[in-house]
């Protein structure tokens, strides 16, 4: 008895300091992105939490899961917060040199963090090739050395954990990878022919060009969507979300817990992102408003992350406040974003032809990085298989371009990588979104978002944290599966 009370007094000790030490991760990084401070000093933070990070405390918390869900994501924490502390350096190094990366583009200095936002805000096609160009050549000879040693590392780190690779380890955390890979292999054979005519048509509306002359610098300028920037100009961004959030009954400057940092600073990431330091403590909202709709589903889509967690109960444990299935955060995120290409929605703001046009293209682009994500999940799943990675290049080149019919660069095939397979989340959260407004408007009418009763059921679900799962969720909610045939239906008909 007493040696079963001393483990559990052990587990708690242990949770924690696993919160304080997330919470002092996410401070870090909401400093350094926002632009507050240049260097990303992760070390410190890792040396101060060095009890939580061992290869023996991952082992021992790994031999007490069972079939104890709870456990097993404290197990899953203790294991990544190892392979992240064996590698903070290079994540370090990294992170800190690209910072400070710039690219000469003739007489222009231009940081290698604006090059995306460079490429999709020019009208000059030669402009975003050489703009390309350099962002590919800065990965190669900077980037890519220090990204291999560190894949490198982690291989090796895997191995200490007892798994043969980073798959066998992620299926025993019960991620789903051989069957949603199965699901997206369906995926991409079922929209093909839907996806060629909807991007071809994209291409000539909005860049005059045919799929055959389409390069990948012609991507970010082609999902900018510029001609819509009147009707989604930078200073209404926020006035909007407060609106729409004001329809469900939520006011978003009164929420004490919530900050938004809209302040401009040279070093600050240009795409919004949400920091929750403290769950549901202190959330930062930051964004760096440019305007557009890309812009504005950007900031929605960080503020349903905001949401969640502000309303996520502070009194579940670690494991359901800041673990759990990252498919609900994201589905909660995926459905603030959608608002973009929401025809009830868009109404305040085109009129109804222009909502049609806007939905379809909405629909076109989702469709796209569905399928880039499906196929981004299978290039990880030979990634983390191989034992040589030379041949990696060009696997992605093929699996990328099959999926999204232009050719990505090969200098990608170690950045365009979601560490943890966090890939699957969003191919499961954009299911499990589509279940949730499917079940929204069918419950309080297409303008669900307007609905007080509506702003009342998902502040009930969001309050849950992560303590069930994408699936366990939609059988709460309407008794439905998470599945991405469901998701291929719905585009279809959009599209068609």
């Amino acid at each position: 008895m007493a040696g079963s009370l001393g483990l559990e007094q052990s587990l708690d000790e242990y949770r924690e300091r696993a919160d304080r030490f997330i919470a002092e991760l996410e401070e870090e990084m909401y400093l350094h992105f926002a632009g507050l401070k240049p260097g990303f000093e992760l070390e410190a933070i890792h040396e101060r939490y060095s009890d939580l990070t061992s290869l023996e405390q991952a082992r021992w918390i790994g031999e007490r899961v069972g079939g104890d869900g709870r456990m097993r994501e404290l197990w899953r924490f203790a294991c990544e917060s190892y392979l992240g502390a064996l590698t903070r350096t290079e994540e370090e190094r990294l992170t800190t040199l690209e910072a400070g990366l710039e690219a000469n583009i003739g007489s222009e200095r231009i940081a290698f963090r604006m090059l995306g936002s460079e490429i999709a805000n020019s009208d000059d096609r030669e402009r975003r090739e050489r703009l390309e160009r350099a962002r590919c050549s800065l990965i190669e000879h900077e980037l890519n050395p220090l990204e291999l040693d560190l894949r490198k590392r982690l291989r090796v780190a895997v191995l200490g954990l007892g798994s043969e690779s980073a798959i066998d380890l992620y299926r025993r955390f019960g991620l789903p990878l051989d069957d949603l890979a199965a699901q997206c292999r369906s995926f991409l054979a079922a929209t093909e022919k839907l996806y060629e005519r909807a991007l071809e048509r994209l291409l000539g509306m909005r860049l005059g060009l045919r799929l055959d002359q389409v390069a990948r610098y012609d991507t970010p300028r082609l999902f900018r969507a510029n001609r819509w920037d009147a009707a989604f100009p930078a200073d209404r961004m926020l006035p909007a979300l407060e609106a729409t959030l004001a329809g469900l009954g939520i006011d978003l400057r009164s929420q004490k817990n919530v900050e938004i940092d809209v302040a401009s600073r040279p070093s600050k990431s240009p795409r919004a992102f949400c920091a929750p330091i403290e769950i549901p403590g202190r959330i930062v909202l930051v964004t760096k408003p440019i305007g557009g709709p890309d812009d504005w589903r950007a900031l929605f889509h960080e503020a349903g992350h905001s949401e969640h967690f502000a309303h996520t109960s502070a009194d579940l444990p670690f494991e359901y406040r800041r673990r759990g299935d990252d498919a609900v955060t994201e589905g909660w995120a995926f459905l603030f974003e959608g608002m973009i290409s929401n025809p009830a929605w868009l109404t305040r703001l085109l009129g109804a032809e222009e909502v049609r046009e806007l939905c379809w293209e909405g629909a076109t682009q989702k469709l796209y990085f569905v399928r880039r994500y499906c196929a981004k999940l299978l290039y990880e799943l030979e990634l983390h298989a191989a034992t040589d990675l030379t041949e990696m290049p060009s696997r992605y080149v093929e699996l990328l371009r099959n999926a999204t019919l232009i050719e990505p660069s090969p200098t990608d095939y170690l950045r365009d990588l979601d560490e943890g397979f966090y890939c699957t989340s969003y191919l499961r959260a954009w299911a499990f979104e589509a279940r949730v407004r499917t079940a929204l408007s069918e419950r309080f009418g297409r303008k669900w978002f307007k609905r007080l009763e509506a702003g009342e059921l998902l502040r009930g679900l969001w309050s849950q944290g992560q303590r069930l799962n994408a699936d366990e969720l939609l059988r709460q909610l309407d008794g439905s599966r998470l599945e991405l045939p469901a998701l291929a239906t719905e585009l279809a008909e959009t599209l068609g």
